[in-house]
């Protein structure tokens, strides 16, 4: 018996971080077992730059597929021609856009049930799942019993951190070919070459996000600028894609993407608590507002009071200062 775990990869071709977590979460799950099992993977692409994480993280065999581009339906069917193969008894994937689309396929081509954003699962001596998992944007913990062959799950990106195996496995790739319908190729994603040279707003270590008190579209530059010193992203609260100054690929929030950076530096956000559910496990926030009765404030580890136009500014002249 096997837990199969999709792996997505990071820009170099290793494996990203959310991928990390799921395969620490995908370990536990095979040790909690009445007959412990192995874990094993799976990877779109070259898996080359994947092996050496893959091994530190105890998966013993990688499943290489060759396909082009991100396309959800036939990742699906390989999972799902992998599961079969090796009588999975759980497939485990990162709760990301790509990870629960992909899930959402599967289930609907085996008919199993997903239990999403999991935040730990153990199989009991009866043969079911104990599942705990987010619900309501994370604001509350559901203990669940899921009763499934194979068991399909989600990961909370932010709730499991990522562990090494105690000892590297000896990882085995193999090239896998699954069987695909022409229906399975028709819808086919490809990223752009910036937004694949960039870093992911979902793993970045640093996001500088700007709200409405940025202003307007020009206002982001200045963002930009120290998102850019500080080797992160820029990411933004809902109203500001509602008012289509940046793309919603940006948006930090309960109908965004949640992040997990190191530190979270938001500028103009007032921190309503559909764009705090997206953000309440950064290690570190700091606010910077001109009201300090903002809601983000009381969330906040640090809080400036004062314009932002001021504030960074004087912030960039300080990290270059200090650079040089």
């Amino acid at each position: 018996m096997t837990v199969l775990c999709l792996i997505e990869q990071a820009g170099d071709g290793g494996v990203a971080d959310v991928s990390l977590r799921a395969l620490t979460f995908a370990r536990n799950l095979a040790a909690s077992a009445p007959e412990p099992s192995g874990i094993a993977a799976v990877v779109f692409g070259d898996a080359a730059a994947a092996v050496p994480a893959l091994s530190e993280y105890g998966v013993t065999d990688a499943y290489a597929v060759e396909l082009t581009g991100y396309v959800p339906q036939a990742w699906a069917r390989a999972l799902a021609g992998l599961a079969a193969g090796l009588s999975a008894t759980a497939v485990v994937a990162a709760g990301t856009d790509h990870g629960s689309e992909v899930m959402a396929h599967l289930g609907a081509f085996t008919g199993l049930p997903m239990a999403a954003n999991c935040v730990s699962a153990g199989r009991n001596n009866e043969g079911t799942f104990e599942l705990v998992r987010h619900r309501w944007a994370g604001s509350l913990l559901e203990d669940a019993v899921l009763d499934a062959s194979p068991a399909l799950l989600t990961v909370a990106v932010d709730a499991v951190p990522a562990v090494p195996a105690g000892e590297p496995a000896a990882t085995v790739v193999h090239a896998f070919r699954p069987e695909l319908g022409d229906g399975d190729l028709l819808v086919r994603a490809t990223e752009s070459a910036e937004r694949s040279a960039g870093v992911s707003l979902a793993t970045a270590r640093v996001v500088v996000g700007g709200g409405r008190g940025v202003g307007g579209p020009d206002g982001f530059g200045v963002l930009e600028e120290l998102a850019g010193l500080l080797g992160g992203v820029v990411g933004v609260s809902r109203v500001v894609t509602s008012e289509g100054w940046r793309p919603h690929k940006q948006q930090v929030g309960q109908t965004g993407t949640r992040i997990s950076p190191e530190l979270y530096l938001a500028c103009g956000i007032s921190g309503a608590i559909q764009h705090m559910a997206g953000c309440l496990s950064a290690k570190h926030i700091v606010a910077v507002n001109t009201d300090p009765d903002a809601p983000i404030i009381s969330r906040a580890d640090y809080a400036v009071i004062g314009d932002l136009n001021q504030v960074l500014p004087a912030l960039i002249e300080a990290i270059r200062a200090r650079s040089s």
